[in-house]
């Protein structure tokens, strides 16, 4: 009979050493195994993407601690829960049992639902065990996150899911009956996801005697990339995309452009980005760039998409191309921070406006005439930065 159990679940790894891909944080001498050998509990926020191992690595460190394990989901748990937790604790804490709190997708939970678990992380009731695919700089609440260590999981390379794949077939005794190119379309589909790929696999053996890549094809559907609007993916995307126009690598430009269209970034964000690199950084290198930008934005608003893809991948092109300058914008923030720091200074009774006659009779706006490219020979600037340089 068919195991009811998940293949994901059935090729957890049950000890550090077995799991793939973290060579950073597990083996001699590396934060985890040592946390584990010096048998001392440590709070700790797993920070990586989806399926690769932070749930699992949470478990096996539970498990060398002789602790009791408990774990909820941020997304589905709430205050009873939070104080049911915490009475199962203190039952444990009278058993002299330590108590490992794992809360999964930890960013969801609201400031008021982290604050209630610090007294009791702080007290040592509970050693606290969080994983996000979010900043927890940013999700985190600093009493919590300066109580903890925070580890980062690594997304997994191709190498490594294919290595998940191998052990899994292995585990199914099915090395016959699944395909080298099989493997190899997996591991390109999983985006570095090890539970997502195992259940591809998983379905595509339960639907095919012989496992070829049309049968992975029709086993994982079209992948929905991993991708939050308001998250690291979104925000490590625009700035990629920047970076690359920056540099003025065009093949990189267009990945990362695609990347953002296809996981349904909305066109105007990056059209909006567009118009801002073009002054920022092309400038006076290109005068004609922050017209072409603005034309995309408004033809973007115009059009909608996916015609849009068309109107960014030409002029994104264009701009990666153009010779970059940043003279106008540097130029600008000195100005800046001058204006910062000598608000208090007055404008040259020159340049003032003489909307009275009692202010012409002071001197205001003295020997202006209205006249194009008319110039004084004085100081435009007040005199007590007068010689300042700014352009």
């Amino acid at each position: 009979m068919t195991s009811r159990i998940p293949l994901a679940e059935r090729m957890r790894p049950q000890k550090l050493e077995d799991v793939i891909g973290q060579t950073d944080i597990i083996g001699e001498g590396k934060i985890l195994t040592e946390i584990v050998k010096k048998k001392e509990p440590v709070n700790i926020i797993f920070w990586g993407p989806p399926g690769t191992g932070k749930t699992t690595m949470a478990r096996i460190i539970a498990h060398e601690f002789e602790a009791d394990f408990i774990e909820i989901s941020a997304v589905t748990s709430g205050k009873k829960d939070v104080e049911a937790v915490v009475e199962r604790a203190k039952q444990n804490w009278n058993l002299q049992v330590r108590t490992v709190l794992f809360v999964d997708e930890i960013h969801r939970f609201n400031k008021a639902q982290q604050d209630a678990f610090l007294p009791h992380v702080e007290s040592g009731l509970i050693t606290l065990i969080g994983a996000t695919t979010e900043n927890p700089s940013f999700e985190v609440i600093s009493p919590l996150l300066s109580r903890s260590r925070v580890v980062v999981v690594k997304h997994l390379s191709k190498e490594d899911i294919k290595e998940v794949i191998r052990r899994a077939i292995a585990e199914e005794k099915a090395e016959d009956r699944v395909t080298e190119e099989a493997i190899d379309y997996l591991a390109e589909l999983s985006g570095g996801d090890a539970r997502s790929v195992l259940g591809d696999l998983e379905l595509a053996l339960s639907l095919s005697d012989k496992v070829d890549a049309d049968a992975v094809k029709e086993a994982a559907g079209r992948k929905v990339p991993g991708y939050d609007k308001k998250g690291d993916e979104h925000y490590n995307n625009i700035s990629a995309f920047i970076k690359s126009m920056r540099g003025g690598d065009v093949d990189a430009t267009l990945y990362y452009l695609a990347r953002m269209l296809n996981a349904g970034e909305d066109p105007k964000f990056v059209a909006r980005r567009m118009v801002i690199f073009a002054s920022e950084d092309i400038g006076l290198a290109g005068n004609g760039a922050l017209g072409l930008a603005l034309d995309a934005f408004m033809a973007v608003e115009r059009v909608g998409m996916p015609e849009s893809q068309i109107i960014l991948s030409h002029v994104a092109y264009a701009l990666a191309k153009a010779k970059k300058s940043r003279e106008s914008y540097d130029a600008y923030m000195r100005a800046k921070d001058l204006a910062d720091r000598t608000m208090g200074l007055p404008v040259p009774i020159w340049l003032r406006n003489a909307s009275t006659k009692l202010m012409s009779d002071l001197g205001f706006g003295k020997g202006q005439k209205w006249e194009a490219g008319f110039h004084l020979d004085k100081n435009y600037l007040p005199d007590e930065i007068k010689d300042e340089k700014i352009a």
